[in-house]
């Protein structure tokens, strides 16, 4: 069989590559479309059935703010309740830290912080809701939610980042539709969503977490001077300290309790201004989302999920009837009470309470219309709907009551018997709303898969024929079969929604499982080198095993205890210990590595990196954690970033100048080129970890690092596409082994703003891929240092075959192995499109899916340049030198 020259084994990967990025891109966006919305807004047709649209309500939007409001007031038969409102929004509060959970009040530590609040519900002067979010727990889907009443796309999650005005009809624009002025101060993502709308405005950046003070006292320093003006309608505020205080330091943070209590002040302060001042103010306070126990949030858990909704007003004095609302109960809520039509998306209904005080037609009338909002939303989203019937029902039932109560006969018990119509019909039809799956492109998701699919094939055939050209017996051993077996199985777990939630079970197991394989027949074999590689397996064994305890469970398990709890809960001093050992640890394996090579250079190279070990040590030491924002600290990380960038390229680039040795051995001066350009990058990228992962991350990087090097050591008893595969497979292992899981939750948004002084999307966006990619990301760069331990066969016969010998296993083996992986969970996602958890469980592990495509992808890339550009140098070198030799 004739073997592929460099030129077509380099342009069918590329071919390959391009595939899987097209296909992907289709799939993706056919599978994650924004969700449709109807266009347009609603207006005086809103309070009118189809059927009755009449031509006083036509060109509304001609009419002057102050004439639509009369118009409103006029159709929907309701006199608003309120004429101003203030929304007060808690970043990241949970409702069960005011409100309880499970019927038990909430702990002493959160009640005591909140004495205010509590006495508004203890006197029956506030309503308090636990407003259920829907995934994804972010701010930005959160908010449109508030606003629209409508679930966005599971793709907002992205946007979260960059937000874009809103387009959707929402209760803001409505306002500004009657005329009403409003303020704005905090979270800048309100300016992005409404631009234009507010008359003044003060707004910060929601991203930069480490700020957990200023952040909030810009909001409350105008307040007092708000509440004291009269020339708004809508005044929003809101803070986001609360959220920050939860991402540095989770839920048990010495933060929280004041934290707390400043809220706690700020809703005293807005509340004792309504009683003296305006007593038509109705105060709202609301959370976008709840947080986990680590205070991270995306995720679909009970504890993200848990949001608050407070209404405050003296108008209040009974209980709420059910604690539980959904959040996209709030839009058509406020719509009603403020005398708006409700936005033509809202999926949400009216929270029943709040119109109590009102008389029983007014009330049925509210009803009435939001059940009119959302029929017709119905009939424009689906063909056909059995809520339909519970509509008329509800609609016969309040014609009758209304021709009873005309002549004063109808009764309380046909009031209640409407009232409970309209309930079922609100309720089944904002569920069937909620969870109406969006149609799909088929057609483009079918032409998605294939052409991944046909991806894969090539990297698998190309792999294939490689290891039938480097091999002459294709005879397998156990351990070599069990590379495959591990995919097979991973492949086989992806369907169970349990197996995904808690997928790091399976990557340590498995890992654990080849090595212990390995270890069986280096036993069996009779290598000369078995008893060093029998210490290093084992060493890779137990670092394993401590690396599997660090962090306990994805989802269901993060209860159990682990070391990275013993070690928060302890005293810090445990944490730095490690922090010291870490950084030690890499410096001498560092310095042990760069030992063997024979270049003046390598002195100063040693002390570039004791430097870069002592700035990283005075960081973690100094600065991390409070002092992360300082500007003495932002400097330190800025310089840690300069110093590793910096000597990393020095190193890579000029390799082929820094390592000296006669150029006649073309072989060993690649060979030491990549081995110097391999520890630039290996001990450069765990120097970067240890500045910008958690405290108590620090060890996990330095046994993962001994981990590779282990694997790397014992390279000479595996064939190199095995020891490539094990790598790729420690890379993917660690990466839960860092705290990561499926869930959105994990991704540590607080590290990425080390170093940053100012708000960057695209940095912090960086540095946020750095941290979560941390451990994938280490074991595909050091396939260069692997690549230098390796022989290479001195009788190639031109560049091309040299690159084709090197590259072949490094580039091919991640490329496969991950294109396997990604084909076998986009057909699951596909087939599991009208599952219970898609939304929840499916859909956030296809997102680390695709971003790990784009991890290999980028780190197969620098490894083939880095390879190619040295091999390319050092034959221009060497032609130079035989050029000259010649003369």
């Amino acid at each position: 069989m004739s073997s592929l020259t460099c030129t077509n084994f380099t342009l069918l990967t590329a071919a390959a590559i391009l595939l899987q990025i097209v296909g992907l891109s289709l799939f993706v966006f056919g599978f994650f479309p924004i969700k449709p919305a109807l266009s347009g807004v609603s207006g005086p047709e809103s309070f009118r059935p189809s059927s009755c649209d009449s031509i006083e309500v036509q060109n509304f939007t001609a009419l002057h703010p102050d004439q639509l409001k009369s118009l409103y007031q006029e159709l929907s038969e309701i006199p608003p309740s309120y004429d101003r409102l203030i929304l007060m929004v808690i970043d990241g509060l949970p409702a069960e830290f005011v409100l309880g959970r499970d019927d038990e009040p909430p702990s002493k530590i959160y009640k005591d912080a909140m004495p205010y609040t509590q006495s508004l519900l203890a006197n029956k002067m506030a309503l308090g809701y636990h407003a259920k979010a829907a995934p994804p727990t972010v701010t930005l889907p959160r908010l449109k939610a508030m606003t629209t009443g409508s679930i966005g796309g599971f793709l907002d999650v992205l946007f979260n980042f960059n937000t874009q005005a809103l387009l959707e009809d929402n209760i803001i624009g409505q306002f500004f539709r009657i005329g009403w002025k409003m303020v704005m101060l905090g979270d800048e993502t309100w300016l992005k969503l409404f631009p234009g709308l507010f008359t003044r405005h003060d707004g910060v950046s929601s991203f930069f977490v480490k700020d957990t003070v200023q952040v909030d006292n810009n909001v409350s320093r105008h307040l007092s001077y708000e509440l004291y003006k009269n020339d708004w309608n809508l005044l929003i505020l809101h803070y986001l300290g609360l959220d920050h205080v939860g991402h540095l330091g989770g839920r048990s943070s010495t933060l929280m309790g004041p934290k707390l209590k400043e809220m706690d002040e700020v809703i005293k302060l807005i509340h004792s201004s309504i009683i003296q001042n305006h007593k038509q103010t109705l105060l709202v306070v609301v959370s976008d989302h709840g947080m986990q126990e680590n205070g991270n949030h995306g995720g679909s858990s009970y504890e993200e999920t848990d949001s608050l909704a407070l209404f405050i007003s003296p108008k209040h004095s009974h209980v709420s009837v059910s604690p539980t609302i959904n959040q996209v109960d709030i839009a058509p809520t406020l719509s009603l009470l403020f005398g708006v039509p409700i936005p033509t998306n809202n999926a949400g209904y009216l929270i029943t309470d709040l119109f109590l005080p009102l008389q029983d037609h007014e009330l049925l009338r509210a009803m009435e219309l939001n059940s009119l909002q959302l029929l017709k939303l119905l009939e424009a989203q689906t063909t056909h709907s059995t809520c339909k019937s519970l509509y008329l029902d509800a609609i016969s039932l309040h014609k009758s009551w209304k021709m009873k109560n005309d002549l004063r006969s109808a009764s309380n018990d046909e009031f209640k018997n409407t009232v409970f119509a309209y309930n079922e019909f609100l309720k089944t039809a904002s569920q069937q709303l909620s969870h109406t799956a969006t149609d799909k492109p088929m057609g483009l998701l079918a032409v998605g898969v294939t052409t991944m699919l046909l991806s894969c094939i090539i990297f698998l055939f190309l792999l294939f024929k490689l290891i039938q050209e480097t091999y002459q017996n294709l005879k397998l051993q156990l351990s070599e079969a069990f590379i495959a077996i591990i995919i097979i199985i991973l492949v086989l777990s992806m369907g169970s929604s349990s197996l995904v939630e808690e997928e790091q079970y399976l990557w340590h197991f498995m890992t654990s499982s080849f090595f212990l394989i390995s270890l069986h027949e280096t036993f069996k074999s009779k290598s000369t080198n078995k008893i060093k590689t029998s210490i290093l397996i084992s060493i890779i064994i137990i670092s394993g095993r401590v690396l599997r305890g660090w962090h306990q469970g994805g989802v269901n398990w993060t209860h159990l205890p682990d070391i990275s709890k013993s070690l928060e809960n302890s005293s810090s001093f445990y944490i730095k210990l490690l922090q010291i050992l870490s950084v030690f640890v890499i410096l001498v394996l560092c310095f042990y590595t760069l030992s063997s090579l024979k270049s003046c250079v390598v002195i100063l190279i040693m002390g570039s990196y004791l430097c870069v070990g002592l700035l990283v040590l005075n960081y973690v030491m100094k600065y991390q954690g409070d002092g992360d924002n300082d500007n003495d600290g932002i400097l330190a990380a800025q310089m840690i970033y300069g110093l590793i960038v910096g000597l990393t390229s020095v190193m890579v680039v000029g390799s082929p100048w820094i390592v000296s040795f006669d150029l006649k051995d073309l072989v060993l001066k690649i060979k030491d080129c990549l081995y110097l350009s391999g520890i630039a990058y290996v001990f450069g990228w765990c120097f970067l970890q240890l500045l910008l992962q958690k405290p108590v991350n620090s060890m996990p990087i330095s046994l993962l690092l001994v981990q590779i090097l282990a694997t790397i050591c014992c390279g000479s008893d595996f064939k190199q596409w095995v020891e490539i595969g094990a790598i790729y497979y420690l890379g993917m292992a660690g990466h839960f082994s860092l705290g990561n899981t499926n869930t959105l939750a994990t991704i540590d948004v607080a590290g990425a703003f080390i170093g940053i002084s100012t708000h960057s999307t695209v940095l912090s966006g960086l540095i946020m891929f750095v941290i979560t990619y941390a451990s994938p990301m280490l074991s595909l760069l050091s396939m260069v240092l692997s690549i230098s331990m390796k022989d290479i066969n001195p009788k190639f016969k031109n560049m091309g075959q040299l690159l084709k010998t090197i590259l072949g296993f490094p580039c091919l083996v991640p490329l496969g192995l991950n294109s396997v992986l990604l084909v076998a969970y986009t057909i699951i996602l596909l087939l599991m499109r009208n599952h219970l958890f898609i939304w929840t469980v499916f859909s956030p592990k296809y997102i680390y899916v695709v971003v790990t495509t784009v991890c290999v992808l980028v780190g197969v890339l620098i490894v083939a340049s880095t390879v190619t550009y040295i091999v390319s140098v050092v034959f221009l070198l060497r032609h130079r030198y035989y050029k000259h030799s010649a003369s």
